[in-house]
């Protein structure tokens, strides 16, 4: 089962400030971790929502809205995508999670990602077809040789990084799983 690991914007990630040192090496450390127990697929910090933009569906129309946005809770600071047997050891690799916002009360949420059994019978094997021709010529396809190089030395060194989590590493270094 794969699972995106959302980290709530606070305050901080929304005014842009970046982690401590500190913290980027405990998370470094921690996603090494990840890595080697072939767990972390891909992960990356978010911009503040200063720099995002929403669009909204109306029938036929599509209105666009820059930000920042107000709800900060409702707002994503980083994210993982991980490979775990069960929610269950997901949670318990978010408890072992340094605390990516020290001083605060954050909040990680684990969404499970669907796969294409869960769709059923209406996911063809004609549908099926073509989304595995679109992931095969898609050029920023994540794969192990292209789930940012930057990132992953940023992650593995605990030194330059994205806020508060969320760091590749090179998981072709990970056993498999």
């Amino acid at each position: 089962m794969r699972f995106m690991i959302l980290i709530k914007a606070d305050k901080n990630s929304e005014a842009g400030v970046m982690p401590s040192e500190k913290l980027l090496a405990e998370m470094g450390t921690f996603n090494e971790e990840l890595v080697k127990a072939g767990i972390m697929l891909a992960g990356e910090g978010l911009h503040p929502s200063s720099k995002a933009a929403r669009v909204k569906f109306s029938g036929a129309k599509r209105i666009v809205t820059d930000g920042p946005f107000a709800e900060t809770k409702e707002l994503i600071a980083g994210f993982w995508i991980w490979k775990c047997r069960s929610k269950q050891e997901a949670i318990d690799w978010v408890k072992r999670c340094p605390n990516p916002m020290p001083g605060e009360e954050p909040e990680i949420e684990i969404r499970q990602v669907f796969e294409a059994a869960d769709f059923g019978a209406e996911f063809t094997p004609e549908l099926r077809e073509q989304g595995t021709a679109c992931g095969a010529r898609s050029p920023g396809k994540p794969n192990h040789k292209t789930l940012g190089l930057l990132s992953r030395q940023s992650a593995c060194s605990g030194v330059k990084a994205a806020r508060n989590a969320a760091l590749s590493c090179n998981p072709s270094a990970a056993p498999a799983r």
